[in-house]
């Protein structure tokens, strides 16, 4: 069976490199599915959870993925240019629901104090996202 080379890249580091059969990632129009000899595109990612199933397992990696770009080249390869992304398992769960709190209180106390609504709302779109890789829904 074919398989696709995916390529997860932040500025910071790269935080996945592997053989893989299928990618699901959000783009800004919405969910794509890429399973190997994809016609080749370049699409823009929006914030969402990103799953990578390896060849022959049972099981798939999850990542956190805010913003970028994800890339299918016509020899197999998948490549994403994240802003930001996290294994499921790199993730503090107690960390990513204190942020989630953090978020959901500035945005219902925002008549009573300034605060960046769009900032809060991205910050709350990012913990959701960071406990839905990890399985944890909240």
């Amino acid at each position: 069976m074919s398989s696709l080379r995916v390529e997860v890249v932040t500025p910071e580091r790269t935080v996945l490199s592997q053989e893989a059969t299928l990618v699901v990632a959000q783009t800004a129009d919405g969910q794509i599915g890429v399973l190997p000899n994809h016609i080749p595109i370049v699409t823009v990612l929006d914030t969402g959870v990103m799953r990578v199933q390896a060849e022959g397992a049972d099981q798939e990696r999850r990542l956190a993925v805010s913003g970028g770009f994800l890339e299918v080249s016509p020899d197999n390869k998948v490549t994403v240019l994240a802003q930001t992304a996290e294994l499921a398992e790199e993730i503090d769960v107690d960390r990513a629901r204190r942020a989630l709190a953090r978020a959901r209180e500035r945005l219902a106390n925002q008549q009573q104090e300034e605060i960046d609504v769009v900032r809060a709302e991205i910050a709350l779109r990012k913990a959701l996202t960071r406990l839905r890789a990890t399985g944890v829904e909240e």
